[in-house]
């Protein structure tokens, strides 16, 4: 039987549910999620592995004008997963319009390959405003297909997993079979902290914020774990810490929580918040924190 291997990568506007798309493709939790906007700041590669196939999904950042440094580096994660992808998924949501998604519409029309529209949150309408949001992405994407999908509830899923299978060309494996993603450990337990982040604090501070994890050590009975919270002001410092401490202790619990229920297994985690002034803004900084 012939293996079929490629990239599947999906773009869209924040919130739309491309994380959530990811998640449920997989089976599992890889990457965040979180009603915020811009949760998303990396292009996140999760690998779903089959006997006869291997489909490497590609979650990127919501699509939006970049206002500072980072927005405009996580908008080149999004033009790099037009680049190599072998099928493109366009996700919108009912009763989002292709006349309200002109930059998603502008960088989605680059790609010359095999694209999906998939409208997430169909759950959430009437087969009257389905049917209508249909016509309007037919129009703006006349060679894709579209289909419909609730990423939270599951929705059409399976059948959409099976579809991409079908898609992929005949190739073998990119990745180790026993792989899950392209990221190590350290960058998802900063990820997972970088979520309690967005759950605890309000306005600007989760969007200032940076994790660095800086130490993972795993032992017979507990995994020692030190992480930096890098905000850009000493106001934004006094906010995770808190009075007494206390936003940073429930941090540390929720994160702590976290990270064991992802590695399965006990944690002890140390956590430091640093200043570290417009690091979103200076490309040097950047670099250093993975960007």
């Amino acid at each position: 039987m012939a293996h079929r291997a490629g990239y599947i990568n999906i773009i869209g506007r924040p919130n739309v549910g491309k994380s959530t798309l990811l998640n449920a493709l997989l089976g599992e939790k890889l990457v965040i999620v979180n009603p915020k906007a811009q949760t998303t700041r990396h292009r996140i590669l999760g690998i779903l592995n089959g006997k006869d196939h291997q489909l490497i999904l590609s979650d990127t950042p919501g699509i939006l004008e970049p206002a500072y440094k980072l927005q405009e580096n996580m908008m080149k994660a999004v033009d790099e997963a037009l680049q190599d992808a072998d099928v493109l998924i366009v996700m919108v949501e009912l009763g989002e319009t292709p006349a309200k998604a002109e930059e998603l519409l502008r960088r989605a029309r680059r790609y010359k390959g095999r694209t999906l529209v998939l409208i997430n949150k169909v759950d959430l309408g009437d087969d009257k405003r389905l049917n209508a949001a249909f016509e309007e992405w037919h129009s703006a994407f006349p060679e894709a297909d579209i289909l419909p999908v609730s990423a939270l509830h599951g929705l059409h899923i399976n059948e959409l997993r099976s579809k991409l299978v079908g898609l992929l060309p005949e190739h073998p494996p990119f990745f180790p079979k026993d792989e899950l993603s392209d990221r190590d450990m350290r960058f998802f337990v900063s990820e997972l902290i970088r979520e309690k982040i967005l759950g605890i604090y309000k306005q600007e501070i989760p969007y200032s914020a940076q994790v660095v994890v800086n130490s993972f050590e795993e032992g017979p009975e507990i995994t020692k774990v030190q992480a930096d919270v890098v905000v850009m002001r000493e106001s934004q410092k006094g906010i995770i810490i808190g009075k007494g401490g206390g936003a940073l202790r429930q941090l540390g619990t929720e994160a702590r929580k976290a990270i064991e229920r992802f590695i399965g297994g006990k944690v002890f985690l140390d956590l430091k918040v640093k200043v570290d002034e417009d690091w979103r803004g200076d490309e040097r900084k950047l670099r250093r924190y993975g960007y």
